[in-house]
């Protein structure tokens, strides 16, 4: 008897109340149904940061999570030899400047001896060619000097775009090849790649809203705040694994891990619910009643409530038992 009294009170509380005035019609709505899945953090772009040069890494600046800017010196590689090479090319540079001036002596006597007649003129072609060709023998030397100060200058290693660094795989000291990897660096912009089974391929459709959680693994719930609202930009054609992917554009991911997993809440179908206003709900000893207008006065009928979605921009509660399309509610 106790129990058919409790099961009285809490499924059809009749209570006879003061009609109001306003009133809410509950009618049946289309509401996607969500899943919830596993997206993982993706850079459209991963760029290398190369080194130009051999060598030995001598400076490293960096470590592997570091926000970097495009031009920013990364590392820093040095070839032993290229000291060595500058120092003949000064040497050469040197030599080639004594020769020179030299020949330049031996033009103005040339010169000073045909002007006197006591010289030949083939004597002063020969000093003039002479001069000649050391003048452009120590312009070469320079240019010689100057592309290896090139190649040392190469040694810096930058950073070819802004973003975050993933990888580092050098340390101090490590012995590197031309065109080795000094970073992998991650610019942007970041996506969702989705996995989700092949099952819901039909039901996927680009363009579609979606709901990104909190950072975490964790169960997306009314209680937690939701984070992000993102939209499927691509769905692939190819199955692969049982598994059809999708890619979602989110703003306000930039400080995710690049390859971090997050819950996100995707439309897979669409279902009929019945939604009332926020406020059209009220709670005694933990159960929830709405007050529905009869024709012989207001009701209090215990429902039960779902989720909580958005119908023509407007706030809805999700009624599970307990109302019918067309019933009246009255509101508070």
């Amino acid at each position: 008897m106790f129990l058919r009294a409790v099961l009285l009170v809490l499924l059809v509380f009749a209570v006879v109340a003061p009609a109001t005035a306003a009133e809410f019609v509950v009618k049946a709505t289309t509401i996607p149904e969500m899943k919830a899945v596993f997206g993982q953090v993706e850079s459209r772009i991963v760029v290398p940061a190369r080194a130009r040069i051999g060598g030995s890494v001598r400076e490293l600046h960096i470590s592997q999570g570091d926000e970097v800017t495009e031009g920013q010196a990364l590392a820093v590689v040095v070839d032993d030899k290229l000291v060595l090479q500058l120092n003949a090319a000064d040497a050469r540079i040197e030599a080639f400047n004594s020769q020179l001036e030299n020949a330049r002596i031996q033009l103005e006597r040339a010169q000073q001896l045909r002007a006197s007649g006591t010289g030949t003129q083939a004597s002063l072609d020969q000093a003039k060619m002479q001069f000649d060709v050391m003048t452009n023998q120590v312009a070469a030397a320079k240019a010689e000097k100057t592309v290896i100060e090139q190649s040392a200058r190469e040694g810096t290693v930058v950073a070819p775009a802004t973003g975050r660094v993933l990888t580092v795989p050098v340390t101090l000291g490590s012995v590197i090849l031309p065109g080795e990897e000094i970073a992998r660096i991650a610019p942007g912009p970041y996506y969702l790649r989705l996995s989700l089974p092949e099952r819901h391929a039909a039901e996927i459709v680009q363009g579609s809203d979606v709901v990104v959680g909190g950072r975490g693994l964790t169960q997306l719930s009314d209680q937690r705040p939701t984070s992000h609202r993102g939209k499927i930009v691509k769905v692939y054609p190819e199955i692969t694994d049982g598994r059809v992917i999708a890619d979602v554009e989110v703003e306000g991911i930039g400080d995710y891990f690049v390859n971090e997993r997050t819950l996100v809440s995707i439309p897979v179908g669409k279902r009929t619910a019945l939604g009332v206003l926020p406020q059209a709900i009220w709670t005694l000893h933990g159960i929830d009643y709405v007050r529905v207008v009869a024709a012989g006065g207001d009701v209090d009928v215990a429902v039960i409530v779902g989720e909580a979605f958005e119908d023509n921009g407007e706030r809805r509660i999700e009624i599970l038992t307990g109302l019918r399309d067309g019933d009246r509610i009255a509101l508070p």
